[in-house]
């Protein structure tokens, strides 16, 4: 049975649980052409643009799926 040598500190409990609790709502937003949530930083999945530029069209999104 595994059974700890020693006393885990409460700064090592902490530093290791610190992942727990971290929001991932901080890394979205809502894309201003078609308001919808998407990450920053990334391409608008539902409609296709980055930076007020069309990226992709329908076409190479059906192309991507059926790869």
């Amino acid at each position: 049975m595994a059974v700890p040598k020693k006393r885990v500190s409460r700064r090592a409990r902490d530093t290791r649980r610190a992942h727990d609790f971290l929001v991932a709502t901080a890394a979205t937003e809502t894309c201003p052409a078609c308001a919808a949530t998407k990450l920053r930083h990334h391409v608008c999945p539902s409609c296709g643009t980055y930076r007020g530029r069309k990226v992709f069209t329908d076409n190479d999104e059906a192309v991507a799926t059926a790869e």
